[in-house]
């Protein structure tokens, strides 16, 4: 499969975007604010489900999933948040990244609810610091945790969840069409020359 030719279809600048989609009104900059509010820290609270990019000193990005009962990211302060660091495969792709490139991009998401709130800021990576025993889970409290400092945070649109149905069982495809994340885990391993016994 052939790469696509994009190169005389480039965007180059901020200008021709802005020619293409237009300036936001006032209120959609307005919204942005540098700390956790009493608003935004009832959303983080009821939150089970939020998503952390990060990159690493390449610029290479990663989005890794993060979920728990709601509240499970503490709320230190209005201006800084401890997100638990749960056991998992090991890969500690995020924990590496904040090591190298503190800059991390937060979404939060409430099940049923089209909003998302979007949190940016800068990040550490923690151990053997009292706030853990904020976050414990089956009453063991995490080995590490990310500490964020918090430079943005704002309410999104529904949009994307609106269009996308997925609040929505009716839309939900049946269990027997969805892809395999077991064939698609053996389909990468052997890509890699990983014998699948």
């Amino acid at each position: 499969m052939e790469n696509l030719d994009v190169q005389n279809h480039l965007v180059k600048s901020l200008e021709e975007i802005r020619e293409l989609v237009g300036s936001p009104h006032e209120a959609v900059v307005k919204k942005s604010i540098a700390m956790i509010d009493e608003q935004a820290k009832s959303y983080i609270e009821k939150s089970s489900m939020m998503f952390v990019a990060s990159s690493n000193e390449r610029g290479q990005c990663d989005v890794s999933p993060r979920g728990d009962a709601p509240g499970f990211v503490y709320v230190a302060n209005a201006k800084q948040l401890v997100i638990p660091d749960r056991p998992g495969n090991k890969r500690v792709d995020t924990l590496s990244n904040i090591l190298n490139n503190p800059h991390v991009g937060l979404l939060f998401i409430i099940p049923g609810m089209e909003e998302v709130l979007r949190v940016n800021g800068r990040a550490v990576v923690i151990k053997e610091h009292p706030v853990l025993e904020n976050l414990k889970f089956k009453d063991k409290a995490p080995a590490l945790g990310i500490v964020v400092d918090v430079e943005e945070c704002f309410i999104h649109c529904p949009r994307a969840l609106k269009h996308s149905g997925i609040w929505e069982h009716d839309s939900w495809l049946p269990k027997d069409r969805r892809p395999s994340s077991m064939d698609i885990f053996h389909a990468h391993l052997k890509i890699n020359g990983y014998d699948v016994k």
